[in-house]
């Protein structure tokens, strides 16, 4: 883990392309800090608690400022298990309000249950979820915020329902980056799940029209072409939209929708054989149940 230098004050930490394990701690996934005038900002906590202290260490070993907040993108596994190293070191941590939803849920609960044993000793007995201190959009309302911290300004951006229902996005206009979280995938297949994929495609929209000059991944390394790393993203959710769509609309089997379906594109991205069956089947099923 060696933080890399993403603009003034800024870096982040690249996780592998892979699946997490005992192997890699589970550190399959970025974080990011932000350092100002009187303090630092970490942006996710990474998978496993270890892997939280080895990011503290090295904040520290930059710079003797504190780290008093951490803003979360979104609540899985991956970016959050880390949480509690920086709550015990005194971190206020910001979040979106529908993550308490999952925070209180069998699927959090399990999931937790089950990376004890699968990554196990980084995620053991001792490894909690930790909820947010301040929660936005407690109201029900998904609006834009700004935090001033030591100076330097943090517009948060809830685009959820989309990978997440929590999603946020965070820019330091100052710096010129964006932390997309999950949002983007960065030279892998992304990882679909539950996800509302045309929620996302229109975060993702949203994103594009705005231009970005540096965006930090959720995975994969700095985009600093993120118009085109981001269409690529795009362009892989609209065609699994489509081909399991049409394949629903048809009422054709799942197997045989999935063996006709040219895969050709996207075939050779890390992590196509591991995740994007499992992505086009979770599809189908939406879009199967948009047809009832």
């Amino acid at each position: 883990m060696k933080p890399q230098a993403v603009a003034d004050g800024v870096y982040y930490v690249q996780g592998e392309s892979a699946l997490g394990s005992s192997a890699n701690q589970n550190f399959i996934s970025n974080a990011g800090f932000v350092i100002t005038a009187d303090s630092v900002v970490v942006i996710d906590a990474l998978g496993s608690p270890p892997l939280a202290q080895r990011l503290l260490a090295q904040i520290r070993a930059i710079t003797p400022l504190p780290v008093r907040h951490v803003l979360v993108s979104h609540y899985h596994a991956d970016h959050i298990y880390g949480l509690q190293v920086f709550k015990d070191a005194g971190a206020t941590i910001i979040a979106q309000a529908r993550a308490r939803e999952y925070l209180s849920s069998d699927t959090a609960r399990l999931r937790l249950q089950a990376s004890r044993e699968e990554l196990f000793p980084w995620v053991d007995e001792s490894t909690r979820l930790v909820p947010a201190d301040r929660w936005l959009g407690l109201d029900g309302q998904l609006r834009e915020e700004t935090l001033e911290i030591g100076g330097t300004r943090f517009v948060l951006r809830p685009v959820g329902p989309s990978h997440t229902p929590e999603d946020l996005v965070i820019a330091v206009p100052q710096r010129g980056v964006l932390f997309s979280g999950d949002l983007l995938f960065r030279g892998r297949i992304p990882f679909v799940g539950q996800a509302d994929s045309a929620g996302w495609i229109k975060a993702l929209d949203g994103m594009l029209a705005v231009r970005p000059r540096v965006v930090v991944p959720g995975h994969g390394p700095l985009s600093t072409d993120p118009l085109a790393d981001m269409q690529l993203t795009r362009d892989y959710l609209v065609y699994l939209r489509d081909r399991m769509g049409e394949a629903a609309r048809n009422m054709d089997p799942f197997d045989e929708a999935y063996r006709a379906t040219d895969w050709s594109r996207f075939e050779k991205l890390p992590l196509f054989q591991a995740a994007n069956r499992m992505n086009a089947y979770n599809t189908y099923l939406q879009m199967e149940a948009t047809q009832r």
